[in-house]
This record gives C-alpha cells, sequence and structure tokens, in this order.
C-alpha cells in the first residue's frame, strides 16, 4: 500500500510546493510552506508565467472518455446479455476471440495505429481516438457484462414475459435493474482506461484540438528541464474527477465487484 500511496501523496504535495523546495540539495521532505502559484501558473494567470492550454485539454479528456464509455457500455452491455443469454455458432470462439484482444499491450498496436490511421485522416481528431478506445474498452465490458447477466436467474425474464411483457420489457424492467451495479463498475473501469491513458494518444494526438490530460502532461518538458511543480499540478488535476467519479458511484462499484460472490 505505501508503495501505492507514497509516490502519489509526493506528487500532491510537489503541487503545493514552490520550485525552489523542490529543486533543493539536500531534498526538503517536510514542505516549509504551500501555495497555489503552480495551478494558478498552468492556467496563465500569473504575469511571471506562460499558461497551457489546460482547459481545452480538460474538455477534450472529458468528451473522449465520456463518449467512449458510454458507447462502449451500450455496445458491451448488449454484447454481454447476447453471450449470457442465447446459443449460437462460434459462440466460445468469438468469446475467446475478444478476450486474446485483451492480451495485446495497447503499446504495441501504436505503431499500426498510427499508420492505419495517418491513411484514414483519423490523426490528431477526438474520433479517431475515440474510436481506439471503443476497441480497447468493448471487449472487457462485454466480458465483465457477461458474467453480470449470468448471476441473473434467466427464470425472471420468463416470469416477466409470461405476464405479458416483450423480451426488451423484461430486460429493461427486470434484468437491467438487478446488473445495473455491475454496469456501474464496468462503466468506471471503461472512463478510467480512457481518462489515464497516454501511449496511444501520445501517437495519434498533435494539437490543442485533440490532446488530453495525460498527453498535456509533456509539455512541461524541455530540452534541459522539467516543471516538475506545473506538471504535479496537472496531475492532481487529473486525479480529482476520476476520485470523484469513484466517490459517487462506490457503492454501486462495490456491489458490482461482489456481485455473484455468494449463492444461496
Amino acid at each position: 500500500m505505501l508503495i501505492l500511496v507514497v509516490p502519489g501523496a509526493w506528487v500532491v504535495l510537489t503541487a503545493f510546493r514552490p520550485n525552489i523546495e523542490v529543486l533543493a540539495r539536500p531534498a526538503v521532505w517536510i514542505p516549509q510552506q504551500l501555495t497555489l502559484n503552480n495551478f494558478l501558473g498552468i492556467f496563465g494567470l500569473l504575469p511571471t508565467q506562460q499558461g497551457l492550454p489546460v482547459a481545452s485539454y480538460f474538455v477534450n479528456s472529458l468528451v473522449i472518455s465520456i463518449t467512449s464509455t458510454v458507447v462502449a457500455i451500450a455496445i458491451g452491455m448488449m454484447g454481454g446479455y447476447a453471450f449470457a443469454r442465447y446459443r449460437f455458432r462460434g459462440k466460445a470462439t468469438l468469446f475467446l476471440g475478444f478476450m486474446l484482444s485483451r492480451t495485446v499491450p495497447g503499446v504495441a498496436l501504436s505503431l499500426p495505429l498510427f499508420i492505419l490511421w495517418s491513411r484514414l485522416g483519423l490523426i490528431d481528431t477526438s474520433f479517431g481516438l475515440i474510436l481506439v478506445y471503443l476497441a480497447v474498452n468493448i471487449p472487457f465490458t462485454i466480458w465483465l457484462t457477461d458474467g453480470f447477466f449470468r448471476q441473473i436467474p434467466v427464470d425472471l425474464s420468463e416470469a416477466a414475459q409470461i405476464d405479458g411483457c416483450t423480451r426488451w420489457q423484461a430486460f429493461w424492467k427486470v434484468e437491467f435493474p438487478l446488473a445495473r451495479s455491475g454496469l456501474a463498475s464496468a462503466a468506471i473501469f471503461a472512463f478510467l482506461t480512457s481518462w489515464n491513458e497516454y501511449a496511444l494518444a501520445s501517437q495519434l494526438t498533435r494539437t490543442t484540438a485533440s490532446k488530453t490530460m495525460p498527453v498535456g502532461l509533456m509539455d512541461f518538458t524541455a530540452q534541459f528541464t522539467v516543471d516538475w511543480t506545473g506538471m504535479s499540478a496537472m496531475a492532481v488535476l487529473i486525479i480529482i474527477p476520476a476520485l470523484v467519479l469513484t466517490f459517487l458511484v462506490q457503492k454501486h462499484l462495490i456491489a458490482g465487484l461482489t456481485f455473484g460472490g455468494v449463492k444461496g
């Protein structure tokens, strides 16, 4: 736990410390003073420092992450339900293919994706990045929602249809509410994957029009120097939405992770 928490805590402290403390030798472990100038500086609100288009990066990240998450959940939910409820030819092979696609590291796809996207004219576009994240998130979402729907007794859907519901009404009114916690956990994982992803975004984006927050962190690096305080301040801005979203859906997230863990 310390291995995970200490670096994150150090980044947060660096975001609120003056640069002289960060670069001091010997190192200053306990902050002597805290300041908001690092956050003001990255937005260009200090007369001595030129800001960055952080607001544009934030909007790009928000649009790309939310769009890819919503579409991935919609398609993944339908795919997971189909695998859980229907029998069709090639079902096991297709499901295995979806799972094998998750075994390939994203960075290994950066070069072929760059070549393909450049020929399709999708480099430096939000749409191109959304397509990539959909390809990454949909197989995982299908796998996750398939497990959730398998834990819901099919008798509930059949009983609803006997009472007069159509297949769609039985799904929407009976099965969907029961799987809502699982879908919430799938959504948070898909959102965090898109929000935090760097390797593919750094290859497929070039300008402010499509750069995301993680890619924008590299704007703080120069040939011989690194603005550690500015980079840490922007890292804190990246962390905050993920923490807020996790806090808002924590009840559904925990329920989704434990869904089906107890029988009887």
